[in-house]
């Protein structure tokens, strides 16, 4: 066992340091970003290199339902999945001492599995690679704490605070909004800890309950491995202190919607100098076409960035959500956002991202945008200098529309791969119909005795 622990993060050797290592999850994420695995006697993980899964996880709708094959036949073959080791964390929450494992997915070939989310970021970052780009992004995570909410037919509502009054709305900045859950946001101070993971700051947001965790900036596959390590630890804690946290993109009526703001930089791996900056300091022409790729290409990515029926509540106006493709420096109601900064970490914030969003997808459509205006060399629409808010709508309205833009851009497609495509747009087809056929509380309150 000390050979394999000695292969461990430090941060997991430091959890399981003279203690008795019970269990380890092995899994991977699937299409929405759920951990899909098995979990094993640590005994046993240690004395194996693989495991095997059915590659049919990744035809698996949020709602459990299985969407059909576009390759044709289902037969479910087994994919070999092998231990990530740099991404072994601790599972503090749980009553033994478990550790979770990341794992890569290949088929039986030994090739990355294609429809494996992880691995189409990878491949993102690889295009980056070939053209001697490195992808640097630094993303931010909003969600909700609410009430326990056991019946799905009751509106979700703000949670008890240490008051004994609902969580207030419109305390952004708030720390004494913070402090009414300041419980919860200690055990994710611990549980980030004893992963090894480093939170940049915590802050309140303008809904009630409503919380955002920044991350530093760094590799895009080990920040997305944060953030999908991350929303299994926050909804721990919170299971903890009585009340549940959401990643829904818009979990109460009236009030504002979470985000994933992501921030890219692109980095020349022969330099190490960030391309959108030349050396006076000043933009460059890869930085304004990253812009204009992005202003190309969001809108057939949406599909992947706001990837359910309720992630289009949240592109509403008036409730601080960017619903445009307008770019501007320092301007918080555009789409595309250029922060205040220095000319080393010169960079552009995607604000159109739901927090919903498988955090591998997301990253990786938002770079696609970026890498493709890259290499097709887009220029950008003149800049944003007044409310982005009052410009004209240019992004779908819902799921259907988003999933046509997205089948309709072959260049979006070539850059996450034709048959990940494919999958993507079976599955969320699939959960698209299945919700047309849900009959909503505001038709039979509207409709039933009234048309």
């Amino acid at each position: 066992m000390s050979d394999w622990t000695d292969r461990l993060p430090q941060a997991a050797r430091n959890y399981v340091a003279d203690r008795r290592l019970d269990e380890v999850e092995c899994i991977v994420a699937d299409i929405a970003g759920v951990a899909r695995g098995k979990a094993m006697p640590a005994s046993k993980f240690w004395r194996q290199d693989k495991f095997y899964l059915p590659n049919s996880i990744f035809l698996q709708t949020i709602t459990g339902e299985w969407a059909d094959n576009p390759s044709g036949a289902f037969t479910e073959p087994d994919m070999i999945l092998t231990p990530d080791f740099t991404t072994a964390t601790a599972a503090p929450w749980t009553a033994d001492w478990t550790l979770q494992v990341i794992h890569d997915a290949h088929d039986q070939k030994g090739n990355p599995v294609p429809i494996a989310p992880r691995n189409v970021l990878k491949r993102v970052v690889e295009l980056y690679r070939q053209k001697g780009w490195k992808p640097v992004v630094a993303p931010e995570m909003e969600f909700f704490l609410v009430a326990r909410n056991t019946d799905p037919n009751q509106p979700i509502i703000p949670p008890m605070g240490r008051t004994g009054r609902r969580a207030a709305a419109k305390q952004a900045y708030s720390m004494s909004a913070v402090d009414e859950y300041g419980k919860v946001i200690d055990d994710i101070y611990d549980f980030a800890e004893a992963q090894g993971f480093e939170i940049d700051g915590i802050l309140q947001e303008g809904g009630a309950g409503q919380v955002e965790i920044n991350l530093n900036h760094g590799d895009p596959v080990a920040l997305a491995d944060e953030i999908f390590f991350f929303k299994r630890l926050i909804r721990e804690a919170a299971l903890r202190h009585d009340c549940f946290a959401t990643f829904m993109a818009k979990p109460i009526e009236g009030e504002p919607g979470s985000a994933m703001h992501i921030h890219h930089s692109v980095v020349d791996l022969e330099t190490g100098k960030n391309v959108f900056s030349d050396d006076h300091g000043r933009e460059t022409e890869a930085f304004l076409h990253f812009i204009g790729g992005m202003q190309r290409h969001l809108p057939a990515a949406i599909a992947l960035l706001a990837p359910y029926v309720n992630s289009y509540r949240r592109y509403v106006p008036d409730f601080a959500a960017p619903i445009n493709l307008e770019w501007g420096r320092d301007n918080r109601t555009t789409g595309i956002r250029v922060p205040i900064s220095g000319p080393e970490a010169r960079r552009v914030e995607n604000r159109l991202a739901g927090m919903d969003c498988n955090p591998y997808l997301g990253i990786a459509a938002s770079l696609a945008c970026g890498y493709l205006g890259l290499i097709e060399q887009e220029s950008p629409r003149a800049e944003c200098l007044g409310d982005a808010y009052m410009s004209q709508d240019e992004l779908p309205y819902n799921l259907g529309d988003a999933l046509d833009l997205f089948n309709e851009s072959k260049p979006m497609r070539d850059v996450l791969g034709e048959e990940f495509a494919a999958v993507y747009e079976a599955v969320k087809r699939n959960e698209y119909k299945e919700f047309l056929q849900v009959i909503s509380p505001w038709e039979r309150e509207h409709l039933l005795l009234n048309v």
